[in-house]
């Protein structure tokens, strides 16, 4: 894939400075946010943290095209590198924290006196959905994120889920209201997921499922289903294989709500059709041996529809609450998950 091109609306200290010329970058996602400061960085000489996106031309499904960011930099940049241009507006509603100027630096000052760090903090990913950061620290890797509102807590999330299978997932440094920091989880990224990740990594989620069942500790899915003698319990929300660590760690847990298991998998399933047969003998298989009662592959064929109306109903709850200017990330997404769920009912 080709990367993208991107335009800085740069602010400093002193105030707006104006914009750069279109520089490339190597990524093409309109969220990574590390290859765009670091390309900055080269034509400015200061650090930068990019705030928000303010627009696109070309691109599509959240990458390529010419992006325009708003910037900030962190001391005086080179302002012989930049050209005048207005001032991208000063607050917008639904801005998030970190979009405003001094918003990453307070995220990582709130990390700063918790752990020693070794080296510059990172910026890896922001968008309307959360903020990432990388900081070296004495003790390893620690990832800083921050995520808005309308998601879970995500510190209280993982805790539930460690006090029935710490390995599962991240271990929480510290956490305080919609952002953790977390240790480092071995491994890569699964998106070419392997049967033997699934058959590694379903059942022991599985079994967390189970042990969690009971009293509803998080928001209630909005998309109801018949039990098929299945329990309500916790639900991962976007449990893709991009979402897994290949050294066996679940992560991203923001998206978490209280619904029917079946969902999980469906979402797998979406993921990584190919591995269909193998997700679904593997997890029906996993519910089978805490729940012998349990229709489990009923249940999964009704949640291959239900998955797709319950992202239909979150991703219209993202464009409700973010700024105008980021709903292209998402402005498409309700319509293609109705699209989705109605090829699955009419074949």
């Amino acid at each position: 894939m080709t990367g993208r091109t991107i335009i800085a609306l740069v602010s400093g200290p002193d105030g707006f400075a104006g914009r750069t010329d279109p520089v490339a970058v190597d990524s093409r996602w309109w969220p990574d946010a590390e290859p765009v400061n670091h390309a900055l960085e080269q034509l400015l000489g200061v650090p930068t943290s990019v705030l928000r996106l303010i627009e696109v031309e070309g691109g599509e499904r959240g990458g390529g095209g010419v992006v325009t960011y708003h910037v900030e930099a962190q001391g005086e940049p080179d302002r012989t590198k930049l050209h005048p241009a207005d001032e991208p507006e000063a607050d917008a509603e639904f801005r998030l924290p970190w979009a405003r100027p001094g918003g990453p630096a307070e995220l990582v000052a709130w990390a700063d006196a918790i752990v020693e760090r070794t080296g510059r903090a990172t910026q890896v990913k922001t968008w309307n959905l959360s903020s990432v950061h990388r900081l070296a620290t004495a003790n390893g890797t620690a990832w800083l994120k921050a995520v808005p509102p309308f998601f879970a807590d995500e510190g209280e999330v993982i805790a539930m889920v460690a006090a029935h299978d710490p390995t599962l997932v991240p271990a929480v440094i510290a956490s305080a209201p919609r952002r953790v920091l977390l240790a480092e989880a071995p491994g890569e990224d699964c998106w070419d997921v392997t049967p033997e990740q699934v058959e590694r990594i379903v059942p022991r989620w599985v079994a967390v499922q189970n042990a969690l069942a009971g009293t509803p500790r998080l928001t209630p899915s909005v998309v109801p289903m018949p039990s098929f003698g299945l329990p309500d319990t916790l639900v991962h929300g976007d449990f893709h294989p991009g979402n897994w660590r290949s050294g066996g760690v679940v992560i991203d847990w923001s998206d978490a709500v209280w619904g029917h298991p079946a969902l999980d998998a469906a979402r797998l399933i979406a993921f990584s059709p190919a591995l269909s047969e193998v997700v679904s003998r593997v997890w029906s298989e996993a519910w089978l041996d805490h729940r012998p009662g349990s229709r489990p592959l009923e249940a999964l064929d009704a949640a291959r529809r239900a998955s797709h109306l319950h992202l239909a109903v979150r991703y219209q709850e993202f464009l409700d609450n973010i700024e105008e200017s980021e709903r292209i990330y998402h402005r498409d997404d309700p319509a293609e998950q109705l699209r989705a769920a109605s090829r699955l009912v009419t074949g």
